[in-house]
């Protein structure tokens, strides 16, 4: 396998610095990915942590180019069924995620489980609050927007985000439930990105196992 990376910021050099250490093949990157020769594509999985613009502009090229496609990248998720059913007609293996942490990952499964039995309670009402740093783009993250799908999906209850932006904040989310008595709490705090990037190539190398498209939600722990 070899792994390409569009887009070199923060997220892209960690990614590089995962693949290294893992010795697999690393193939290079390019903060415009419609400029790699299209033969070389054809032998790589990209990994993208580009901009919602960025991958807005380029998820067609990806779709059409690369062997596999890992979209860490958010912000899109008002085209998403738009982007799904492009690499389904283009055959290519995509996997996405809001947040490749493997810690958010098993974080969503436990929310599952505690929105289906607060949601059958009937008297709390759910909430989330999440923060980042001053240079995240998209608010409320996309990690958010997943935890509240998940929410409304077990309990039937759209919780309310609230967004920080501070510093160099990696990521907390903390899942609420109010109720009349008494409070609920579940967080999760990423100590640096490097546990994000570690669950993308660990995508990259599952797409040699899985075809289609997939949320790594559903896949990781397979």
């Amino acid at each position: 396998m070899k792994i390409f990376i569009s887009g070199y910021g923060r997220m892209g050099r960690m990614v590089e610095k995962i693949v290294l250490a893992k010795q697999v093949e690393y193939a290079g990157w390019s903060e415009n990915v419609t400029e790699v020769d299209r033969k070389l594509a054809s032998e790589c999985v990209c990994i993208d942590f580009t901009t919602p613009d960025a991958f807005r502009a380029n998820y067609k090229f990806l779709a059409e180019n690369f062997k596999a496609v890992v979209v860490g990248t958010t912000g899109w998720a008002d085209i998403r069924d738009e982007v799904v059913a492009y690499f389904e007609k283009c055959g290519t293996t995509m996997i996405w995620a809001s947040n490749f942490s493997i810690g958010v990952n098993v974080f969503f499964e436990v929310a599952a489980r505690l929105s289906k039995l607060l949601g059958e309670a009937s008297d709390y009402s759910p909430y989330i609050v999440e923060m980042h740093h001053c240079h995240k783009l998209d608010a409320p993250s996309g990690t958010a927007r997943t935890l509240a799908d998940v929410v409304e999906a077990e309990s039937g209850l759209r919780p309310d985000i609230q967004s920080v932006r501070c510093g160099e904040i990696p990521g907390i989310h903390t899942l609420g439930f109010e109720g009349p008595n008494d409070r609920i709490t579940m967080t999760h705090e990423a100590f640096s990105r490097e546990g994000f990037a570690a669950g993308a190539v660990a995508a990259a190398l599952k797409t040699e196992q899985v075809q289609g498209v997939h949320e790594f939600k559903e896949i990781i722990f397979r």
